[in-house]
């Protein structure tokens, strides 16, 4: 008996378990992937067929298209300020949480709340209320003598708007946070105590080191996440707002593909933010060796 065939009956019946994720996968991943890659090479616009250009969609989103690199700053600024942000919220949440506080489960469950709710399009479009001309926010903000104004259309806070959104939805990472924050022993804290440790040293002594790990995932999760957010720069900023100050890396993809039916276009700025996406992946997994502490 060959070695494939032994291979093959010590394997069949798993195989024949996996075999709907293996299908999924090839037809619905693998395969789609795998012509969108060709088609980013291609100059397609859905009715003819694709015609092969070479790296000419590449070249021309680096050296021609001005709105390409306006997209990328865009969702750069969006992703370097949000994601921080939401995880220094989430991770102060999840602190006090943790204290021992009375009705944990209804004070957690209502911080995951815009979790769950976001990102939608509802969600979307409340935000665009809230902060219109004539939004709550504005009337939060008369009393401070602060003159109203649209917050959503103005291109110099319009983004801010959408990355106190994602900020806002800071409920997964947070219930993480809390996850991690249970399992560090507190005799770790009675000893730093004892040591004269205050609550900023235990914090960055004993907390933080221990959080390195749930840390890592979090922020390769949000991280992965930021890049690929289209729902709310789409229903609030509409077509890349005013000055294209909305314009995300995902809703110009959208556009070129869906708006002006430059799939091949589309296809080559996909795959540049698969790059983008796994370039910082890698080098947070390369830099973890050296902050992420694993308790052995």
């Amino acid at each position: 008996m060959s070695m494939i065939s032994r291979w093959w009956r010590r394997n069949r019946v798993a195989l024949l378990f996996l075999s709907p994720w293996l299908l999924g996968l090839l037809t619905l991943s693998l395969i789609p992937m795998m012509a969108s890659l060709f088609l980013s090479f291609t100059n397609y616009d859905l009715f003819q067929s694709p015609d092969w250009v070479g790296l000419k969609n590449y070249i021309n989103l680096f050296t021609h298209d001005t709105r390409y690199i306006k997209a990328l700053q865009v969702t750069f600024f969006y992703v370097l300020l949000g994601v921080p942000l939401q995880l220094i919220l989430a991770l102060a949440l999840a602190m006090f949480l943790n204290r021992g506080l009375a009705g944990l489960e209804f004070f957690r469950g209502i911080f995951y709340i815009p979790s769950l709710l976001g990102p939608s399009v509802a969600i979307a479009l409340l935000w665009r209320k809230v902060f219109g001309s004539d939004g709550l926010f504005n009337q939060l903000v008369s009393n401070f003598g602060i003159e109203p104004r649209s917050w959503i259309g103005d291109p110099d806070t319009a983004l801010l708007t959408l990355i106190l959104l994602h900020v806002w939805q800071f409920g997964s990472p947070m219930v993480i946070f809390l996850a991690g924050l249970k399992q560090i022993p507190k005799d770790y804290y009675e000893a730093a105590s004892i040591d004269g440790a205050g609550r900023i040293g235990s914090f960055f002594r004993i907390t933080l080191p221990l959080l390195t790990p749930i840390l890592f995932f979090n922020l390769v999760m949000q991280m992965i996440n930021a890049f690929q957010a289209f729902t709310s720069a789409f229903i609030v900023g509409g077509n890349g707002g005013v000055l294209d100050s909305t314009l995300f890396y995902t809703l110009y993809l959208f556009i070129s593909g869906f708006n002006n039916f430059q799939m091949g276009y589309a296809s080559a700025m996909a795959w540049i933010l698969f790059v983008i996406i796994g370039t910082f992946t890698a080098l947070f997994f390369l830099s973890s060796k050296k902050w992420v502490h694993y308790e052995t």
